[in-house]
């Protein structure tokens, strides 16, 4: 199909069956309704557009892709419980995983029918991600495992997930960790949410008591894990970094914009210079998130130009939350009905800078891997992992 013809289809699609972005509010689509809407996009041939055939997609290519996000741009999609399963588990499986786990969990990832989370953050290791404590067992028909997650998105409405576990205490930290595909629906895992600053609950805790996985789940090779997260990690920070901020958002431009005008405070020459630079900061943040986007769907390898945009991404929402004081002043803590999506928007922001590593692990990659500066000596770096010595 030539592009243009694929553009129109993807286009005449999205009119019929998805909303504007100004007349959607991207956080109230049910879980329902984001199945229905993942089905019904796969049924079209707009899902897994760049995948092959055989795993479930369209074995289409990334001018295909670009085009459909491209037009997507105008819409608010309600595909956000499937962006971190298509965007990092998936991916990664199609790397690593064996043919039987990519013919059994991709083409039900891509079609909506299967939710996924991430399972690496834990409570004693902070960014320090290879410090993993929880543990995998060897048993005569797979693995046990025990421990415990934190801060993991989706968790409460994921069929599965990519968990990372020790499976070698004996060996360095980062050389004895193994990576599985877990059913978050055994009994003994339990997911419990985690409150913020908004009100919401966009986190959990996930707990694992004895959860069995069978041998052939496992992705990658056994005390391979950290390889296998690497690659997690680049595929996570391409999906946030490239996936910028929609413009639905209740701190976009458009939306503060709107606020502002009406209310007569674009009368203040500040206020419109305040505008005037957040709209450059969100609009070059987003054409690098596309950039990098359109390169790694081409096959582009990347490296840490995913660190640079997610780190990018994060300090947009600092500043813009900082913004939003400067130009809704008073207003701010009025009260005020439509501007409480926008206070709350602003009190979330410094979570995405710890979300998909901290701003400060972002810059340490970014120094190493582009500028070449030293890296950090990491004295337990060596050492079995039962000889370090922890806090707690």
């Amino acid at each position: 199909m030539p592009i243009d013809e694929f553009r129109a289809k993807a286009r005449a699609w999205l009119e019929a069956n998805a909303k504007p972005y100004d007349e959607a509010d991207e956080y109230h689509f049910s879980l329902e309704e984001s199945k229905r809407f993942q089905k019904a996009l796969w049924d079209a041939g707009l899902a897994g557009i760049t995948w092959p055939k055989e795993y479930g997609g369209q074995g289409l290519g990334a001018a295909e892709q670009v085009a459909f996000n491209q037009e997507a741009a105008d819409f608010a999609l309600p595909t956000g419980p499937f962006v971190i399963g298509l965007g990092m588990p998936a991916p990664t499986i199609m790397e690593l995983g064996t043919e039987e786990m990519k013919k059994r969990h991709l083409p039900k990832m891509v079609s909506g029918e299967e939710i996924w989370c991430q399972l690496f953050s834990e409570p004693s290791g902070g960014s320090d991600v290879a410090s993993l404590r929880t543990t995998a067992k060897r048993t005569e028909n797979g693995w046990v495992i025990n421990g415990q997650k934190v801060w993991t998105t989706g968790a409460q409405f994921s069929d599965f997930g990519a968990i990372i576990a020790r499976t070698d205490p004996e060996a360095p930290k980062h050389q004895g960790i193994t990576m599985f595909v877990v059913d978050m629906h055994h009994p003994g895992v339990t997911v419990r949410p985690l409150k913020v600053a908004t009100g919401d609950s966009p986190f959990n805790e996930v707990f694992f008591d004895d959860v069995e996985v069978p041998a052939d789940a496992v992705i990658g090779e056994v005390n391979r894990g950290w390889q296998a997260s690497v690659i997690m990690l680049r595929n996570e920070r391409v999906t946030i970094g490239a996936s910028g901020r929609s413009r639905a958002s209740v701190l976009s431009f458009e939306t503060l914009a709107d606020l502002a005008g009406e209310r007569g405070l674009t009368e203040d020459p500040s206020v419109r210079r305040t505008l005037a630079e957040l709209y450059a900061k969100e609009n070059s943040t987003r054409a690098f998130g596309r950039l990098l986007h359109e390169r790694a769907t081409s096959g582009i390898p990347i490296g840490a130009a995913g660190s640079a945009a997610k780190l990018a991404g994060a300090e947009l929402h600092l500043w813009t939350a900082e913004a939003v004081q400067e130009v809704f002043g008073p207003l701010y803590a009025s009260g005020d009905p439509e501007l409480v999506g926008v206070v709350k928007g602003a009190l979330g922001a410094p979570g995405n800078a710890t979300a998909g590593g901290t701003n400060e692990i972002q810059r340490n990659i970014i120094a190493e891997r582009v500028l070449g500066l030293p890296k950090d000596p990491g004295v337990d770096r060596n050492l079995p992992f039962n000889q370090i010595r922890f806090g707690n």
